[in-house]
């Protein structure tokens, strides 16, 4: 019987797994942190002067025009929003951020005729 059951867990995992990396590439095209929501990829540049993000539809590049973005980033204790505005093919906003490693970032992200997403990062 534990035979049968992890043979069906084994069996699941392999079917379900390419599944997860069928709607677009995940690796970061400049260099930040990827993640995705709804079948859409946010890319996070942090830097300590300057925070960006793209935006990518099955690893083609989304127009940012009239889009926002709202920034939360978590240090420890500290908390601090941030507005991004287009720059270009990014959102982008410029200033003096914490963004260590273990920081956390929430960003909402609003495009046009489109809901909120809320995308979630962790800086290494």
């Amino acid at each position: 019987m534990k035979k049968i059951f992890i043979a069906t867990l084994t069996t699941a995992a392999l079917l379900v797994t390419p599944l997860a990396f069928a709607s677009g590439d995940h690796k970061p095209a400049h260099g930040g942190i990827v993640t995705e929501v709804k079948e859409v990829q946010y890319e996070l540049v942090a830097k300590a002067d300057t925070l960006q993000i793209y935006v990518s539809d099955h690893g083609k590049a989304v127009k940012v025009d009239g889009a926002s973005a709202r920034v939360t980033l978590l240090a420890g204790t500290d908390k601090q929003e941030v507005e991004l505005k287009p720059a270009g093919d990014k959102l982008e906003a410029k200033g003096s951020f914490k963004v260590g490693a273990g920081t956390k970032v929430v960003a909402a992200v609003s495009m046009p005729g489109k809901a909120a997403a809320s995308a979630r990062f962790t800086l290494k």
